[in-house]
């Protein structure tokens, strides 16, 4: 699961540079519109941990619930911060290839044959520069996933680990109430044994001898 984020995060860094080159001028609205929209779900991923942590205090096993819901909380963030950081490089290549844009019109005037090493040599420095910026984007992409992940099993630890002390801690307040009805079974069967005995007792006593006849 974790190993989906870099590869997505590759194919969208790769088809960067082309819509930078065409859609220069259209594009800068798409970009504000997600970043408008990445704002609103950071606001709804608040809300909806704010209105858990609300929900999680009316539970018995506060703790457990409490580290769920940041763990949701804290993936939701990591997603909407790798697509803001894909829209940062989109931005970065954009201007390059304004850049590259510039020095085409500035050596328009000059030797074809230069002109045209020149945008080569330009458009090769930029190729490199994408390269290196995507390969860093998906490293810190893993990262990030890895990372995610080692917390999401340190959290199922600890709440597993909150999990068995309630239980324990209910086991021990349950005790006292357990070895005293555990008790009180014992002295009931001891008494219900002493009443068997007395009772086997009398049926089994010889009768006394009759009284002698009268002078």
């Amino acid at each position: 699961m974790k190993n989906l984020v870099p590869a997505f995060l590759i194919v969208l860094l790769a088809a960067m540079p082309a819509w930078a080159q065409t859609a220069p001028n259209s594009g800068g609205s798409d970009l504000d519109a997600e970043r408008t929209r990445l704002s609103q779900e950071r606001q709804a991923v608040e809300q909806r941990y704010d209105t858990e942590r609300a929900a999680c205090y009316k539970k018995f096993a506060v703790e457990g619930c409490l580290q769920e819901s940041r763990q949701r909380r804290r993936m939701a963030t990591d997603d909407i911060k790798r697509q803001e950081a894909a829209i940062n490089d989109l931005v970065r290549k954009r201007r390059g290839a304004a850049a590259l844009d510039r020095l085409d019109e500035k050596g328009a005037n000059g030797r074809p044959q230069d002109t045209q090493q020149r945008r080569d040599e330009s458009v090769k420095s930029q190729q490199e520069r994408e390269q290196r910026a995507a390969e860093h984007a998906a490293s810190r992409a893993q990262t990030a996933a890895e990372a995610a992940e080692r917390q999401r099993q340190f959290d199922d630890k600890q709440r597993a680990h909150a999990e068995e002390q309630a239980k324990a801690a209910q086991r021990r307040a349950e005790a006292p109430a357990a070895r005293e009805a555990y008790e009180r079974k014992l002295a009931n069967a001891e008494k219900q044994r002493q009443e068997s005995e007395k009772r086997n007792a009398a049926k089994t006593k010889p009768r006394s001898a009759p009284l002698p006849p009268p002078p």
